[in-house]
């Protein structure tokens, strides 16, 4: 088993054409003809998840936000992105990332959470123009019926394991149609006004959308950046096992949302 292998599995399931142009998917770090025997899965790479990886033999992370997001003009260990580069380059891990490519596939991000609450027939926010498959950016359709706005959020912290929600409340007492923008989903707020959403739920979003949602009758409703997408990487780490039985796939132990709640 190669490196290669499993970069094939992961553009058939998040195909990189899907990406936005600003992002940095696919193997970003690595020799596609390295052999692979540990995979490890996380939302981002940091100082944690790199050294669980380098202590645990990983030889492929697939991590969720690319390293380096943006280019880096030297390899040093002046600066985080590029130390955590050659710490792992020294150590023979391999980096891939699927980012907004997994966001937007048809098993992607925010189809995974459209299914996790109940959305029927969702289509995306963002279509990839003359596409029949359905693929595109963000999601948003209708629940089963209307919901009362309480409900709806009690439901959202029970299936997300949260004890808070932020929300901007737009103004409405139940909730039918629903848009879904996992991560930093806030410049996705005018599509799903767009098309009479009348709740958004993303990860975060600056004060100024939020500002902008309430102004257009809009409940945003903010999960979190890491609790919106963490979740699929875990469930990244179960496909990848499903597909190759001879690897030893898991989901970082170590890292760990970042904000905390006090």
């Amino acid at each position: 088993m190669i490196i290669q292998n499993v970069c094939q599995f992961l553009e058939t399931f998040a195909p990189l054409r899907l990406a936005e142009d600003w992002d940095n998917v696919g193997l970003i770090a690595g020799d596609r003809q390295s052999e692979v025997k540990n995979v490890m899965t996380c939302l981002t790479i940091t100082p944690e998840s790199a050294d669980e990886a380098v202590a645990k033999d990983v030889d492929l992370i697939v991590s969720h936000h690319p390293l380096p997001f943006r280019p880096v003009k030297k390899l040093t260990t002046d600066v985080v992105p590029s130390a955590l580069l050659w710490k792992l380059a020294g150590a023979g891990v391999s980096v891939y990332s699927p980012h907004t490519a997994f966001d937007s596939a048809a098993a992607g991000i925010n189809q995974m959470i459209a299914d996790k609450i109940g959305v029927v027939n969702a289509k995306p926010l963002a279509p990839i123009a003359d596409d029949e498959a359905g693929l595109g950016a963000g999601r948003y359709g209708r629940l089963a019926g209307n919901v009362a706005l309480d409900s709806f959020l009690n439901a959202l912290k029970t299936e997300f394991n949260l004890d808070h929600l932020q929300v901007v409340n737009g103004g409405r007492d139940e909730v039918s149609k629903v848009a879904i923008a996992c991560g930093s989903g806030g410049s996705f707020l005018d599509k799903a006004a767009h098309v009479g959403c009348d709740a958004m739920i993303t990860g975060e979003a600056t004060f100024h959308t939020c500002l902008d949602a309430k102004a257009k009758g809009v409940t945003l409703i903010l999960l979190g950046h890491y609790t919106s997408e963490r979740f699929a990487v875990e469930q990244l780490a179960t496909n990848l096992k499903e597909e190759f039985s001879e690897l030893k796939v898991w989901p970082s132990t170590d890292e760990c949302d970042p904000v905390e709640t006090l």
